[in-house]
């Protein structure tokens, strides 16, 4: 998805986004409210819009206790708009990234695949996404299970994702907005995945279990030309309800805040940005950059006051579009494990 980078680097061009999410994209699909979001249709691949991820994250713990934590995403990236062209002129590009982390280790991994030639894509019905040999594929046509794959030279992955709650829409029925400007995304989650399986590090194998989140969502401009990045955090409460909270930060504006309090048994309250505060209260120095690997998040609606801290603050994915990703804990008004996410630093 984030090969618009290369362009954006050239300082005489306009601003255009964190990776260029926010520039220009006349000619696709445009995102608005009131499109009717239907489970497990919305797994699908949609080309007429610009760009667009299925994005997996698990908090795992092994036999022995330890904590570890897995990243599987996949982005596809239109080059231009439809009609689509067969072959190696298929205007769709893919990219897609893996990681691995444990208290001590971070790894990871990407790879690309041109769109038309079977090299990486996604079907449905029933629902499989792939890059090379790395899968997220459904058991079913109703998509109640999935099994999901990564290998690389590390490490890899091969785990079971089983449903234990309804898929959750955020936003507005899915339409979920980005900045004060009405940039926005189509949005949906699947937050209630039990995980099982197995992973090998070198010529270590260990069996884990835990709760992994799936995002997808697909825009064709879900961002505001100055927008530099944002913070992102999926999370897990030990009494079984879940939260998303996300920031995006402006260069010339006040920062755009949103999120979806999830009770346990799936019914949902959109959060507006002012009953949001998320605040950074540690840094740590990694790839030459200071980020902020603990933060406070408070929704004061909820009851909600936590403060989180990183499994490994050295979970740099030193990609060619670089970021922080990686598995995090918290404790407060409420305890539990999640993930963050912090682009644009």
């Amino acid at each position: 998805m984030l090969l618009l980078l290369v362009a954006c680097s050239e300082p005489s061009l306009p601003e255009q986004g964190f990776a260029g999410l926010g520039s220009d994209a006349t000619g696709f699909a445009q995102v608005e409210p009131g499109i009717e979001i239907r489970y497990p249709d919305a797994l699908n691949q949609h080309p007429e819009y610009r760009i667009e991820w299925w994005y997996i994250t698990a908090n795992l713990q092994s036999e022995t206790g330890e904590l570890l934590g897995i990243q599987w995403t996949l982005f596809r990236m239109a080059d231009s708009p439809a009609p689509q062209q067969e072959g190696w002129a298929n205007q769709q590009r893919w990219l897609g990234h893996v990681g691995l982390t444990r208290a001590n280790q971070h790894l990871f991994a990407q790879s690309y695949a041109r769109g038309g030639v079977g090299q990486a894509g996604v079907v449905i019905s029933p629902f499989s996404a792939w890059i090379d040999n790395w899968s997220v594929s459904a058991v079913d046509a109703d998509a109640t299970d999935f099994t999901l794959t990564a290998s690389t030279r590390e490490f890899n992955y091969t785990l079971t994702l089983s449903r234990v709650g309804p898929e959750v829409l955020h936003g507005e029925q899915g339409f979920s907005v980005k900045s004060a400007g009405g940039q926005a995304s189509y949005y949906l989650s699947l937050p209630f995945l039990a995980v099982s399986g197995s992973i090998q590090i070198g010529d270590e194998h260990v069996s884990v279990k835990g709760d992994a989140w799936l995002d997808r969502e697909w825009s064709s401009q879900p961002l505001s030309a100055d927008q530099q990045g944002w913070d992102w955090f999926s999370l897990h409460l030990d009494q079984g309800d879940k939260l998303m909270l996300f920031r995006l930060r402006h260069a010339h504006a006040d920062d755009y805040y949103a999120g979806t309090y999830i009770r346990a048994d799936g019914t949902t309250e959109s959060l507006k940005p002012q009953q949001i505060q998320m605040r950074p209260i540690r840094h740590h120095s990694v790839a030459n950059r200071e980020l902020p690997v603990a933060w406070q998040l408070t929704v004061e609606d909820f009851g909600i006051d936590l403060r989180t801290q990183a499994l490994n603050p050295n979970a740099w994915m030193a990609t060619d579009i670089a970021y922080w990703e990686g598995p995090i804990q918290f404790t407060g008004s409420h305890s539990g494990k999640g993930y963050l996410e912090m682009t644009g630093y």
